[in-house]
């Protein structure tokens, strides 16, 4: 495969934006052409997909991580045509369960436009690996993007219904991978996105939580190299 011809859309998660790729990027090759997704246009994972297709390359690898794996899979299943490769980061296939959508509407209630200032450090530390639990500039930083993002994209992600797919319309080469001490996404979500995919393989980084891109950035990045160099897209 040619590397100099690769198109490469990152999609990021649950308030965060195209900052979250910086160091994904910087070891990644720089003859790629890399597109760095938003999610505040449209109101549900389609319309965010629909979205994001109209913006991009005809073809393309396609990397989405955590919700922005919801939001990848979806243009997948929408123009199967366009994506030639699909990466999904510590992502899942389940919708929110009764318990997380009451903490997500907590959340809302507890937050106003006026008071906003990004995810709680609380919720942050949650989805980190134990050793960066007491990490204050990788929290800043996350928090940082969510209060950029504000408080009605806050809204509107949280409020997005993750309940609809349609897995058979996935037919292209497919990395699924999972963070070994991921405490937000279980081993087992990723073992079911891995059954689902026709053409999957399944990795696992350690020493990450749930925030692989910013945990572990250039494992992260040497991964997906070595999985698109066995490919030809």
């Amino acid at each position: 495969m040619q590397q100099e011809k690769v198109s490469v859309v990152l999609i990021p998660g649950f308030m965060l934006d195209g900052s979250l790729w910086d160091d994904v990027v910087a070891a990644l090759p720089s003859t790629w052409h890399i597109v760095r997704a938003s999610l505040t246009q449209g109101n549900n994972i389609a319309e965010i997909a629909q979205y994001i297709a109209q913006q991009v390359p005809e073809s393309f690898i396609l990397i989405g991580f955590s919700l922005g794996g919801y939001i990848a899979r979806s243009i997948a299943e929408q123009f199967p045509e366009r994506v030639t490769g699909l990466v999904l980061i510590a992502s899942s296939l389940r919708s929110d369960t009764a318990q997380q959508r009451e903490h997500k509407l907590t959340a809302i209630r507890l937050n106003t436009k006026e008071s906003f200032r990004g995810l709680s450090s609380i919720s942050i530390i949650k989805t980190l690996h134990p050793r960066h639990a007491n990490n204050i500039t990788l929290i800043k930083t996350i928090q940082a993007m969510g209060k950029n993002l504000g408080y009605a994209n806050f809204v509107k992600q949280s409020l997005l219904d993750r309940s609809h797919y349609d897995m058979h319309k996935i037919n292209c080469p497919t990395l699924i991978i999972a963070g070994a001490e991921d405490q937000l996404r279980s081993a087992e979500e990723a073992n079911e996105l891995y059954q689902q995919c026709k053409h999957a393989r399944l990795v696992s980084i350690k020493n990450t939580g749930h925030m692989i891109p910013l945990e572990q950035p250039q494992v992260l990045a040497g991964i997906i190299l070595r999985w698109v160099g066995t490919w030809v897209f």
